[in-house]
């Protein structure tokens, strides 16, 4: 899903999400949209959908890590979270019920439950603190979801998140008490926070041996193309991140072949195309030295075709996945994929 925190895809129009790259998905964030535009702008709009001009399935992340990543601004109690606004220093409250009032308000089509993102790293007491008061939020979220219908014309489907850090047993507690809501999708938070990477796999293959394999399996913020592969072979079915776009806009490109960093000198005049296995996601094949040009113009072109770009790449890595695990040749084809991946041209 291409992270789109704050109403959009950054330097992507909604038109270029809806042809040859186009997902069937995208990220909003509750904790920016509750901030700016405000919750009472986008009803009057009559939902996020409208608003941005979006006629795709929108995914809310409740605002959990965003709480995480104030650390020095807020205060985690039993009855939620009260922080300062990044923007003015205002102060506000979080809590399971309100989260999940804000998520009718949006309207986006699968809603996520409020919860704690320990941080990496953190001792057991801490973690196991954490996690038992993510499930009892959990359990307000879902109360409160029961009492109060959605207020738009969709339906909005609710996935609860597996938290427990790094630690085995805590990850498989969290799992089975998540399986047990019986939700139509599932989540795993609290991973790519800093932790290595082998860490966050034996998480991953912890939680997917509990977590039930009929419905979707959401791995949060998570990655670059090598994780994600890898992880779908550990049996993730969704993620998201920032990574496509915000390293597009830095003039880094994913391609099959390795990542490109555009802004170096070596790209001046190198008139070939930039995947050389002819993935072409932008309405004309540009060059590299084109491409170069344009980041060192400081042109804003130039960010939005590396971003256009980047998504396309994962979009077509993802589907291409896919289409391998069907045909019985997925695991070969990772370890190829992996080993050219990790590459710097």
């Amino acid at each position: 899903m291409p992270v789109g925190t704050m109403a959009t895809v950054k330097g992507v129009h909604q038109r270029e999400l809806r042809d040859d790259i186009a997902p069937d998905i995208i990220l909003g964030n509750t904790y920016h949209l509750y901030l700016r535009p405000k919750t009472q702008i986008l009803k009057g709009a009559g939902g996020l959908h409208r608003f941005m001009g979006w006629e795709g399935n929108i995914l809310t992340d409740s605002g959990g890590y965003q709480v995480y990543s104030l650390a020095a601004n807020r205060k985690i109690r039993e009855e939620g979270v009260k922080f300062k606004s990044h923007i003015d220093g205002s102060l506000h409250m979080f809590s399971p019920e309100n989260v999940m009032e804000i998520q009718r308000e949006i309207g986006a089509d699968i809603i996520m439950a409020f919860d704690e993102c320990p941080p990496y790293p953190c001792d057991y007491e801490y973690a196991k603190k954490s996690m038992d008061l993510t499930h009892r939020w959990l359990d307000r979220c879902i109360s409160y979801l029961g009492k109060h219908p959605e207020h738009y014309e969709h339906s909005q489907a609710f996935f609860p998140i597996v938290q427990g850090s790094t630690f085995r047993d805590l990850r498989r507690a969290s799992a089975e008490y998540i399986a047990g809501t019986d939700a139509v999708g599932n989540a795993i938070g609290g991973l790519s926070v800093g932790e290595p990477a082998e860490e966050m796999y034996a998480m991953a293959e912890e939680v997917c041996q509990i977590l039930p394999e009929d419905k979707p399996r959401y791995l949060m913020g998570v990655g670059t193309p090598i994780n994600i592969l890898e992880n779908i072979a550990l049996g993730i079915d969704m993620f998201d991140c920032v990574m496509p776009t915000r390293n597009g806009r830095n003039g880094m490109l994913f391609t099959a072949e390795g990542t490109i960093n555009i802004k170096n000198k070596k790209w001046e005049a190198d008139f070939s195309p930039i995947d050389e296995m002819g993935l072409t996601f932008v309405d004309t094949e540009y060059s590299k030295a084109y491409l170069r040009h344009l980041f060192a113009a400081n042109e804003y072109l130039g960010k939005q075709i590396a971003t256009i770009h980047n998504l396309g790449f994962y979009m077509w890595l993802v589907r291409e996945a896919r289409e391998r695990i069907m045909a019985g040749d997925f695991t070969e084809w990772k370890g190829k994929m992996v080993k050219q991946m990790d590459k710097r041209l």
